[in-house]
């Protein structure tokens, strides 16, 4: 049974390993020099004074809730395209209801104007 679990142990072990020898080899081996610019947080390039929450656009939200609800149907397509074969008329007929489904979805969120960002 020790057998079975042995590669995952060792792969573990591998990755704190190196986790450790890079966490620790940074700390050794960086510079150590601290100035001001250093000390103050990085915000993606934007100056950090002013407000700390900047009210972002609910179409950021919107299009990220969009592709995920839309980029899950290859996680159903994938399995369903290497058993084609095996599945038959049935499978095929469930998958183009399921991408009839999306077609139907994706037009409701067209028509509702979602995927304008100028609106």
């Amino acid at each position: 049974m020790l057998e079975t679990y042995l590669p995952m142990f060792l792969m573990f072990a591998v990755a704190m390993l190196l986790c450790c020898v890079f966490f620790f080899g940074g700390a050794l081996l960086g510079e150590k020099k601290p100035s001001p610019g250093k000390l103050q947080p990085f915000e993606c390039g934007n100056d950090s004074d002013g407000a700390k929450h900047m009210k972002m656009s609910v179409k950021f939200y919107l299009t990220a809730i969009l592709f995920v609800v839309f980029d899950i149907e290859v996680v159903f397509m994938y399995p369903w395209a290497t058993l084609f074969k095996g599945l038959g008329w049935v499978g095929f007929a469930t998958m183009l209801t399921f991408i009839g489904a999306l077609l139907v979805a994706l037009v409701y969120v067209w028509k509702k104007g979602a995927l304008e960002w100028e609106n």
